[in-house]
């Protein structure tokens, strides 16, 4: 009889991640071997999995979002404990995603399904006590920053950091073959990354457009989220000088000189490709007002807190102005001190993410894991 993963991501960054592992997963079963259902998106879809409900039903953003929403995010946490039920899975794999994965994590535990953890959430910055909940109910969890593994010592829990899974993703598209961006016109490309989700994509585009109309000598080529319809950047963009490119945000990196990144998993991913950029932030005053209250770290980039030093400048609330945008961009495209002092950082970072190939060291120890059951 075969075996069964559930896997759970409940947002773009889990999808892409959740996609490589699933496709490491079939690697190492034999045709028909294994079945995998999921919550997740396209990528999962895709690389074999059966996804039963779309991560852009998930996505809340920032506390007061998931406050009205909550009804709606209680609805689904039932859903899907009555979907695991039905399909009785050997394991579930659970990426990121904490407020609703750790809340399954605690009720399959309590059902005797081996929980695995792919992508730590980050206990390290805020509610801290939740790593009690996860010492309990979590059977293995793969973390994928540094200082993690770590910092789950000290807690008294042993954990595997199998590298940045990011890694694998773009040496996949390192493969492949550079392809042009449309209107190429020669000038340098300045990438343009406002996030994948409406609230934040509302807040940061005005911005963006803004320093895009300062600067003819560049070309900007705005970088939209698949989940996202065009309109709705189209509407933000107007008849601003930016190209906009739908799902090949990879593509766009790879052509850029530099970079205006919401904060995000995409400031890491442009850090990775080796693009210098500007990291912008902005929220509603209420959730910055609790999250200055509940967060614990000095930084909000993922680049900045692995170097554990400021790499690359962060933009944050009342700092966020189209005039400081605009000198950021002008030092990184400058071709002085500045801009080569972060390259020669951004090739350091890499080094300390280690190579790509965490997916496969996740799917290869899930199924030992589960080669190991009756």
């Amino acid at each position: 009889m075969g075996k069964r993963v559930y896997i759970i991501a409940g947002e773009a960054s889990g999808d892409l991640h959740g996609g490589n592992l699933v496709k490491e997963l079939f690697k190492v079963a034999l045709p028909g071997e294994l079945s995998i259902r999921a919550w997740g998106g396209d990528r999962m879809a895709a690389a074999g999995a059966e996804v039963v409900k779309h991560y852009r039903e998930l996505a809340f953003m920032g506390f007061t979002q998931v406050i009205m929403n909550l009804r709606t995010i209680l609805r689904n946490i039932d859903t899907c404990k009555a979907d695991i039920e039905n399909f009785k899975p050997d394991a579930l794999i659970l990426i990121d995603y904490p407020g609703f994965n750790l809340r399954i994590a605690e009720w399959a535990h309590a059902k005797g399904i081996p929980v695995h953890y792919y992508i730590s959430p980050q206990v390290w910055a805020w509610k801290k006590g939740r790593v009690r909940t996860i010492k309990k109910v979590v059977d293995r969890m793969y973390v994928i920053l540094p200082f993690e593994k770590d910092w789950y010592a000290k807690c008294g829990m042993e954990v595997e950091f199998v590298g940045h899974p990011l890694l694998d993703a773009i040496e996949q598209e390192g493969r492949t073959d550079l392809k042009p961006l449309p209107g190429d016109d020669g000038r340098p490309v300045v990438a343009l990354l406002p996030g994948s989700r409406r609230q934040e994509i509302a807040r940061m585009l005005p911005l963006m457009v803004q320093v895009a109309e300062r600067f003819s000598e560049y070309r900007f080529v705005m970088a939209a989220a698949p989940s996202v319809p065009d309109a709705v950047y189209q509407e933000g963009i107007g008849t601003a000088p930016i190209t906009l490119v739908n799902g090949r945000t990879y593509d766009v990196l790879r052509h850029a000189r530099a970079a205006l990144v919401t904060s995000g998993t995409a400031t890491l991913e442009t850090a990775l490709f080796g693009i210098p950029e500007v990291v912008c932030y902005s929220g509603s005053a209420l959730n910055v007002w609790i999250a200055k209250r509940l967060v614990d770290i000095r930084f909000i980039s993922l680049v900045n807190l692995i170097m554990d030093r400021e790499v690359v400048h962060e933009l944050i609330q009342s700092d966020l102005t189209a005039d400081a945008l605009a000198d950021e961009l002008s030092c990184l495209m400058a071709d002085g001190p500045y801009r080569k002092n972060m390259l020669v950082d951004l090739t350091t970072l890499r080094d300390k993410l280690g190579g790509p190939g965490a997916s496969a060291h996740v799917a290869n120890a899930v199924w030992i894991s589960l080669s190991g059951r009756a």
